[in-house]
C-alpha cells in the first residue's frame, strides 16, 4: 500500500504594503470625485477585511491607477504651487503694518480692539469691542484672545486662549493685519 500526502495550498496572506496599495486607489478615487464618501468607506472597510488578492482587485477594479510619470508630474506642480503660495505670503507679509511690542517695563497689559477706552484702538468692522490683550510674562510676550467674534490669528492659526508672540510673527484682529517688532 502506498501511500501519498498531498498538501492543500493556500494564497499567500495579503501584505500590509498590498492593502496600503488598494487603500491609496481608494483615497485617489474618492479625491477625484470618482467615488462617494459612502462607497470609499464601504469599499475601505472591505479592504481591510480582504483575505486574498483578487478581492483587493476587484475592490478597485474601476479606479484609474496613476503611471509614474503622472504622478511625478501632479507632485512637480504641486511643489510649484506650494512654493508660489509661501512666495505670496512672505510678499504680503514685508507689506503689513507693524505693531511695536510694548515696552518691556509695561506692568499693564494692552488691550486691543475698537472701544476708545483700549491702548490700541483699531475701527474695523471685523475687530470686536475688546478683541484682544497683549501683556509680557516674564521674558516672553503673550497674546491673549478676548472672545472676539472674528478671532485672533498668529501667523495664519487662530488663537484660542493665550500665545506666545515673538518679534516677526503675524497677527491679525478680525482682517487687520500686523506684523510684530520691536522698537
Amino acid at each position: 500500500m502506498t501511500s501519498s500526502f498531498e498538501f492543500s495550498t493556500y494564497p499567500a496572506r495579503l501584505s500590509d504594503a498590498e492593502r496600503d496599495k488598494a487603500l491609496m486607489v481608494l483615497r485617489d478615487g474618492v479625491a477625484r470625485g470618482r467615488l462617494s464618501h459612502d462607497t470609499f468607506v464601504r469599499r475601505m472597510e472591505l479592504a481591510l477585511a480582504a483575505r486574498h488578492a483578487d478581492e483587493l482587485a476587484a475592490l478597485v477594479a474601476d479606479l484609474p491607477r496613476e503611471k509614474r510619470l503622472s504622478r511625478a508630474v501632479l507632485g512637480s506642480v504641486e511643489a510649484v504651487s506650494a512654493f508660489t503660495v509661501r512666495l505670496r505670503r512672505a510678499w504680503q507679509a514685508e507689506r503689513l503694518p507693524k505693531l511695536l511690542l510694548p515696552h518691556p517695563g509695561q506692568t499693564h497689559p494692552l488691550r486691543i480692539g475698537r472701544d476708545p477706552a483700549n491702548g490700541l484702538r483699531l475701527n474695523h468692522e471685523t475687530v470686536s469691542r475688546v478683541h484682544a490683550e497683549l501683556f509680557r510674562q516674564g521674558e516672553m510676550w503673550v497674546l491673549r484672545d478676548l472672545g472676539s467674534t472674528n478671532g485672533t490669528t498668529v501667523n495664519g492659526r487662530r488663537v484660542t486662549g493665550a500665545i506666545v508672540v515673538r518679534e516677526g510673527d503675524l497677527v491679525a484682529f478680525g482682517r487687520m493685519g500686523f506684523r510684530l517688532a520691536v522698537s
